[in-house]
Parts: C-alpha cells; structure tokens; sequence
C-alpha cells in the first residue's frame, strides 16, 4: 500500500531524523569514532524529500562527499585556513564533482568543515565513506520499501 501524498512528508522528516539519529548516536554514544558530518543533514533531505533529483542518487552522494573531503583534507594539510584555501578548495570541489558528473550540493561544503576543523585524512572514512553509505542504504530501504518509491531512480 503507497503512503498517501499528504503524509510523504511527514514520513520524510521522521526518516531523516532517524538516520540522522543513527549517525549520531554512533558518534556520541559509542566509541566507534566520528559518523556524522554537518552536510549529511542537507544530503537526508535530498534523499527523502527530493530523491528523484540526479543530485540525491547514491553515486553522487558516495563520490560527491569523497572527492570534496579530500579536496577539504589536502588543502588543510598543504595550505591550512585562509580567505584563498577556502575559496578555492570549495571552487575546486564544484569542478571536480561537474567534471565528473557526481554533483551533491551539500557535498560542497566538506572542505570548508574541513579547514575550519582542521581535519586530517582519517575523516575520509569516518564520517565520510562510512556515513555517506548508510545515508544511502537507508535511502534505499525506506524509499522502497516504506515510501514505495523508485529509488535509487537513476
């Protein structure tokens, strides 16, 4: 039976909470490391809310985050935080994802969290290769099976 199309959103909002819950009950109650990252709150709204978007499939969301936090990572270890290390990593990540047609807007963000975290290359796998996969199986799960909708659509 298809969810009714004015409770959708409900049922989006509760399963961003809940996977933004997982990602951080890891993160704050265990002692398995870091899950949770800022853009993932933006990433769980893509997925539930506007799942059917290019931006929201989960090869844009896995390389998207990938390539930006590595992007965020080397300039933070090679340059550190300024006004040209931001602009430029975030400028950089955009070509890098458009180039390689993995586009995630909240992706864009990661290497500004990871300058101004002074973040090292152990953030690639956590939160990041970790996190982006939960996001994504959770996605799948409850789009498919919960929400009964075509996803991942691409």
């Amino acid at each position: 039976m298809k969810i009714k199309k004015k409770f959708e959103p409900i049922i989006s909002g509760l399963s961003a909470a809940i996977v933004i819950s997982i990602l951080a009950y890891f993160t704050l109650e265990t002692s398995g490391g870091v899950w949770l990252m800022f853009s993932f709150g933006a990433t769980v709204f893509l997925v539930f809310v506007l799942y059917n978007l290019e931006t929201a499939q989960p090869k844009n969301i896995f390389f998207g985050h990938l390539i930006s936090i590595i992007i965020g990572v080397i300039f933070n270890e090679t340059i550190g935080l300024s006004f040209y290390s931001a602009g430029i990593s975030v400028g950089l990540a955009v070509i890098l994802m458009v180039y390689f047609k993995v586009m995630h807007p909240p992706a864009a963000s990661n290497p500004l969290v990871a300058l101004f975290m002074d973040l090292s290359y152990d953030f690639i796998l956590f939160p990041i290769i970790v996190g982006t996969i939960v996001i994504i199986f959770m996605a799948i799960l409850i789009n498919k099976i919960i929400l009964k909708r075509d996803y991942p659509t691409k």
